[in-house]
């Protein structure tokens, strides 16, 4: 454009001195290749204005071509140190991303008879992990998990996260009673802040948490509550909150003789039970308001876990104006309506096999039974000889026959051999018959 306007007015105004800007601009999107492509089209530019209007010798003219190959220079050097910054923060989400997942592992959609869905938000905006913590582990006859909130955020709380959740993960399938789950994580969050150099910050290092223990075939739950925000349990429409009856306090306090009371609550078929961190409800909006979460969550009226959890994040996001003050992670848990077998997994709804499929497969089975068998052991194989070498024997003819009435079921009858013991009696061989389809 500005290549255009001074080709059309030869004379004034001088628009020539601001081909300087175009390297510049170039600078902000492009790479410094492009950009110094960019410099040196608008010095080939500044040349053809100067051949044209005869003043290439000009102190001026020389002027406005230096100033434009030092803005090129300038420009080519800020795009590529731009560019060396944006590698290095794509990078540094890489190892966060790397790190969340080695740290807060996804939780799997179903454990056991749980239908479980999880979700965390971080407060620094480039980091995607941060004090919140929550795990998962099954045991014989059920599924625990932990939810937690170390105090901080950011990279600051990151190792002691790490720690607390490879103690649970390494103990949690222990056939051991929550209580004293929860007595050893404590001492373990103790053992990591009483190590050297951790004095100045022992004092004021702790870490809420929740841990509960749903059995496959029982309709409760064990909580033991550590100083945590209580978990809502929704149920019909209506969200209660599973507080305990005795408060207990955080992990990491270093109590000589730390109690941990085990709470139990009903948790029955088709209930759904929402663990959080204070984040979430500690999450204003412009006025000041905490987000209600227990309202948001009973006025929900889907059907799984992850879509609670989708409705509760894009809610809570609106609430604070997109952006958080601290980390917040969700857990929704839910026991399905319907029967389980001993592996604690929902039962295959019936089949709907067609009738006649169903009376061929009864048939089929009747004709391989032991019944079965034993009346084909009527036929002796020295009357089937004889009926060989008489021509027309009677019991020859009764096996042609059963073999005719047999033959659609890809069987056949052999006369003269005895009976197979894994048919329980009788001469039944699987032999394929012209037309017919192996059974």
């Amino acid at each position: 454009m500005i290549t255009t306007v001074n080709l059309a007015t030869p004379g004034h105004p001088h628009v020539g001195p601001l081909l300087i800007v175009a390297p510049v601009l170039a600078a902000v999107t492009l790479g410094p290749k492009l950009t110094a492509l960019t410099g040196v089209l608008a010095l080939a530019d500044q040349v053809i204005f100067a051949v044209l209007l005869k003043d290439l010798h000009s102190a001026e003219r020389v002027t406005q071509l230096f100033a434009v190959v030092a803005a090129t220079a300038f420009a080519a050097l800020l795009a590529g140190t731009r560019e060396r910054k944006v590698r290095e923060l794509t990078r540094v989400r890489q190892v966060s991303e790397i790190a969340q997942n080695l740290v807060l592992r996804p939780l799997p959609p179903r454990m056991g008879p749980l239908r479980v869905a999880a979700v965390y938000l971080a407060a620094e905006r480039e980091m995607h992990i941060g004090g919140d913590l929550y795990a998962a582990a099954r045991t014989a006859d059920g599924t625990r998990l932990l939810i937690g909130d170390v105090r901080g955020k950011g990279l600051t709380a990151v190792s002691d996260a790490a720690l607390l959740l490879s103690a649970f993960r390494g103990s949690a399938h222990r056939q051991t009673g929550l209580a004293e789950l929860t007595a050893y994580l404590d001492a373990s969050v103790c053992w990591n802040l009483a190590e050297p150099g951790e004095d100045d910050l022992a004092q004021e290092c702790f870490v809420t948490a929740i841990l509960i223990d749903i059995p496959d075939h029982a309709p409760s739950v064990q909580i033991v509550h550590c100083g945590h925000p209580p978990p809502l349990r929704l149920h019909q429409g209506q969200a209660t909150a599973l507080c305990a009856h005795q408060a207990g306090l955080p992990l990491g306090l270093q109590l000589d003789k730390p109690s941990h009371r085990v709470d139990t609550f009903d948790f029955g078929q088709g209930d759904l039970l929402l663990l959080y961190t204070d984040g979430v409800v500690e999450a204003r909006n412009s006025r000041g308001d905490f987000y209600p979460l227990a309202d948001r969550a009973a006025a929900w009226r889907g059907q799984h876990p992850e879509e609670l959890l989708e409705h509760l994040r894009t809610d809570l996001l609106a609430h604070a104006g997109g952006r958080l003050e601290d980390d917040a992670a969700m857990i929704a848990l839910e026991r399905p309506a319907g029967r389980h077998n001993r592996r604690g997994t929902p039962h295959e709804p019936p089949s709907t096999t067609a009738p006649w499929q169903m009376i061929y497969t009864c048939f089929r089975r009747y004709a391989l039974s032991g019944v079965f068998a034993q009346a084909l052991q009527q036929i002796p194989a020295e009357a089937a000889a004889t009926g060989r070498k008489g021509g027309r024997a009677g019991p020859t003819n009764r096996v042609n026959r059963v073999n005719r009435t047999i033959r659609p079921l890809g069987l056949l009858i052999t006369p003269g051999q005895r009976p197979a013991e894994e048919w329980g009696g009788g001469s039944v061989s699987r032999r394929p018959v012209a037309g017919r389809r192996p059974g």
